[in-house]
């Protein structure tokens, strides 16, 4: 049986935005200061961010530093305008550049360490069940978006590829929230060509390759 689509949102009173989002886009990326650097809420803030991140790919991929002794150096030229700056408020009577302290209590730690393992945990699950095939469209998907980030990391190198992946948290959200529209539209009218181009291939091959019962999965 082939699987089910729905139906074109031209026809209805709604057309859902990609992935069919009910959330603002400031609520799906946390809603937090996070969110508001992603989406260029403070300009100076997003566009230093992005300056520090262009400058730590600039100096690691283009003139090939180490990221350890790059480090290394910066920790050296902080200790030494510390050492600088407080021995010159001694010798002017002045009082000594206060340094914030930072404190990570072990809570948060452990905050850090139970989210990771619940969205690994709520991530893998999914997975399993696409790798056993029960959507066939889905495996498709996952293997093909496989394919194509293989591609992609071997074309560049790791630091390239995680800037890379950067630039587009740092400008995507903030594009579509501008152009939301005509967005929706394109993935609207790209989505039903992929659908009808999925069902031909469903018919005509996919569905004639003869699948086992998938085993269940125990806890």
């Amino acid at each position: 049986m082939p699987p089910h689509f729905p139906s074109n949102p031209d026809h209805g009173p709604h057309v859902a935005g990609p992935f069919h989002r009910h959330k603002s886009i400031h609520r799906i990326l946390g809603g937090g200061k996070a969110a508001d650097v992603l989406l260029w809420k403070n300009r100076n803030v997003s566009a230093g961010v992005l300056a520090g991140a262009t400058l730590t790919w600039f100096l690691l991929d283009v003139v090939e530093y180490n990221a350890v002794p790059l480090l290394c150096q910066i920790a050296i030229f902080a200790m030494l305008a510390i050492f600088i700056a407080s021995n010159a408020a001694q010798l002017f009577d002045r009082a000594p550049p206060r340094i914030p302290q930072v404190v990570i209590s072990e809570h948060a730690f452990r905050e850090m360490a139970l989210t990771i393992h619940h969205k690994l945990e709520y991530a893998a699950s999914p997975l399993y069940d696409i790798a056993c095939g029960k959507d066939l469209k889905k495996f498709l998907m996952v293997v093909g978006s496989l394919l194509l980030l293989s591609v992609i990391g071997g074309s560049c190198s790791f630091t390239s590829l995680l800037y890379l992946g950067f630039l587009c948290a740092h400008t995507l959200p903030v594009l579509y929230q501008h152009y939301e529209t005509e967005v929706d539209h394109l993935f609207a009218r790209g989505g039903q060509d992929i659908k009808k181009f999925y069902e031909k291939v469903y018919s005509n091959l996919l569905n004639k390759i003869p699948r086992g019962p998938v085993k269940t999965k125990f806890r």
